[in-house]
């Protein structure tokens, strides 16, 4: 009967969310659509629920909103945390709609509409210093919040507060005849960045006002002050300009990370209003730049919050490394391009980014976030921002932990898509409109065995497609024990039939231990197993973290991995492997066996901060290399 109830909510959601949207018919449609009502448990159901009791709904709501009380700012961001906040609350609602967040939901709107003055502003930022620094970015997030209930509750009020925003704004730039790519930082990216509330605006209002300042915020880009993210797709992102002489945050900074990102997830969405391939181009080519040279083993990337070759430093000891706010930005990103493309690289890349950076920087409880997440070293919480009681990742990090249930299962035209793997049930809508529920039973990525199980009412034609993840070279497939065959890794296993209530879909992943390189001198080694990066980590004493040791693996580069218990419950996995240490004696050493746990739980400890590190330095043979 809960369960029940809860997808009557959903439901409702759903149907209003699609009302909301009706005004403006999209030229170009996604290939995906969202599920209906999810239950998620097991390992990352732990971690949704954790986040939902100690982040979410432990915020202060007052205290988000005070600032727009006080109009007295000049450079700092305080006004990006209300809509921070308020987005990561909207998604952790339509996962679990329970009415004590649903009060939390209205008092802040109803807090910050309070606020608007009479011409329509809502922000922290004094009159005379509006547009500047941050301002521009901070009435982003909170168009972006104030939109996000509307589509949630389709209270008019929002939505008005939302367009009086934009029209201000508008108004602001128009009369004192600013350019918005130089209001603010970053080549104009932190401001322009608000193309994609604007785009929405239009979407859900129809009044083209909006879509005309979405294609002027385009044409400004392309100017020579501008960020140039269309006629630049193609160069990679770290050497798009100049490393900035005087301020690395200032103006002429062209490779902020998060900024840039936030942006392209604006282009996609004035793509989805024109059809215009050129925008869908410009973000596709970025998202493989970015994934080519910047993200590392562990998912995410940058270095002092920028764009800098990370995937070719990623062995290094980096300062200020894989900024939270950039790790939940890429999967956002990924989930928009996985959502209009359903290709199963997006998937790839967000389950990666998910169970290794985005986990591990998550607090075990919920609490709290790292601001930034080395590959070894120590997990050190960030320190606070702007006098809010929290920083920008605190506030980034639930964005992305809570884009995972409604995604995980996903409605296509020609049926369903099962992307991500977690023991759970997943509602959603067949294309004959009658509704569907897939029970995922497993313990993945502890294990490899997926279940899939159907419910339908009426059996039904239709196909369900099945991620076959990239580094699984092989997997089993069956349908009521039937082998199911041509699927290859890095694509969707398609199964076309008369699916009915009681069919059997079962997976099974190759979930052998991965040895990966990077280097030359010195060579690093690293261990993958499924998607789950493997780390060591001081807590397992022996041999020393300084020690070089070699991953004993064999001709094709995978390595046997006995699982161990953790004694620590703070550990989600361990894994015992043999390693070939140092040795100084002319006839060799012998094999030892090291202890390696999941990059999430390296580094976290309830008494203290224990060292990690996931790449291992390999001895330098003179005779393996050529002078």
């Amino acid at each position: 009967m809960i369960r029940f109830s809860a997808f009557l909510i959903c439901i409702v959601l759903w149907v209003g969310q699609v009302r909301a949207q009706s005004k403006v018919v999209p030229v170009a449609n996604d290939h995906l659509s969202a599920a209906k009502a999810v239950k998620i448990n097991g390992f990352v159901g732990q971690k949704l629920d954790a986040s939902y009791a100690n982040r979410i709904l432990k915020q202060d709501v007052n205290r988000l909103v005070a600032p727009f009380n006080n109009r007295t700012e000049t450079s700092c961001w305080q006004s990006e945390f209300w809509g921070k906040w308020f987005t990561s609350a909207v998604l952790a609602y339509r996962y679990r709609p329970e009415t004590e967040l649903k009060k939390m939901l209205d008092q802040a709107v109803d807090g910050l509409i309070a606020s608007q003055t009479p011409d329509g502003y809502i922000g922290n930022y004094a009159d005379d210093k509006h547009l500047i620094s941050w301002d521009i970015w901070g009435r982003k997030y909170c168009m972006l919040g104030l939109l996000a209930y509307y589509d949630l509750t389709r209270e008019q009020k929002a939505l008005k507060a939302a367009t009086l925003v934009a029209d201000h704004l508008m108004k602001e730039l128009k009369d004192r005849n600013l350019l918005i790519v130089k209001m603010g930082n970053h080549r104009g990216m932190a401001a322009s960045s608000v193309l994609e509330p604007v785009c929405q605006l239009y979407s859900r209002t129809g009044d083209k006002k909006y879509l005309a300042f979405a294609e002027e915020i385009i044409r400004q880009w392309e100017t020579p002050d501008g960020p140039q993210l269309i006629s630049k797709a193609s160069v990679p992102v770290a050497e798009r300009f100049p490393k900035p002489k005087v301020n690395w945050y200032g103006a002429e900074q062209g490779q902020k990370a998060y900024e840039m990102m936030s942006c392209y997830e604006g282009l996609l969405e004035l793509y989805r209003l024109t059809g215009k391939p050129e925008y869908k181009n410009a973000v596709e080519k970025t998202w493989e730049s970015i994934h080519e040279t910047e993200i590392n083993i562990a998912g995410s990337g940058s270095s002092v919050e920028c764009w800098f070759h990370g995937n070719d430093h990623q062995t290094h000891p980096v300062f200020h490394y894989q900024e939270t706010c950039v790790t939940a930005t890429w999967i956002k990103l990924s989930q928009q391009l996985l959502r209009m493309t359903g290709e199963a690289k997006y998937a790839d890349a967000i389950e990666e980014t998910y169970y290794n950076a985005l986990l591990g920087s998550m607090k075990p409880d919920g609490s709290d976030w790292a601001k930034y997440t080395p590959l070894s070293g120590q997990r050190l919480e960030g320190t606070e921002q702007c006098g809010m009681g929290l920083n920008c990742c605190v506030a980034s990090g639930p964005r992305g932990l809570f884009t995972f249930p409604l995604t995980a299962v996903m409605s296509a035209e020609k049926g369903i898509q099962v992307n991500f793997f977690a023991d759970g049930a997943y509602t959603l809508q067949t294309p004959g409109k009658q509704k569907i529920e897939l029970v995922q039973k497993t313990d993945y990525p502890v294990s490899g065995k997926i279940s899939l199980k159907v419910e339908v009412e009426k059996s039904e034609d239709m196909t369900v497609s099945v991620r076959i993840p990239g580094w699984s070279a092989h997997s089993t497939l069956t349908v009521n024990g039937e082998p199911v065959r041509d699927f290859k890794p890095g694509s969707y296993a398609t199964i076309k039939r008369t699916w009915k209530s009681g069919d059997v879909v079962d997976l099974t992943l190759d979930m052998r231990g991965r040895v990966v390189s990077q280097g030359e001198t010195p060579e690093h080694m690293a261990i993958r197993r499924g998607p789950v990066l493997l780390s060591r980590d001081a807590r397992f004493a022996e041999p020393a973290l300084e020690s070089v040791i070699k991953p004993l693996a064999d001709q094709n580069g995978f390595i046997e991995l006995e699982p161990v218990v953790p004694k620590n419950p703070e550990i989600w996995m361990s894994f015992k492997a043999s390693f070939m240490p140092e040795s100084y004696a002319e006839g060799g050493g012998k094999p030892i066996s090291v202890v390696l746990c999941d990059y999430a739980s390296a580094g976290y400890s309830k008494e203290g901060h224990p060292n990690f590190k996931v790449w291992l330095p390999q001895l330098y043979d003179t005779r393996e290399h050529k002078d």
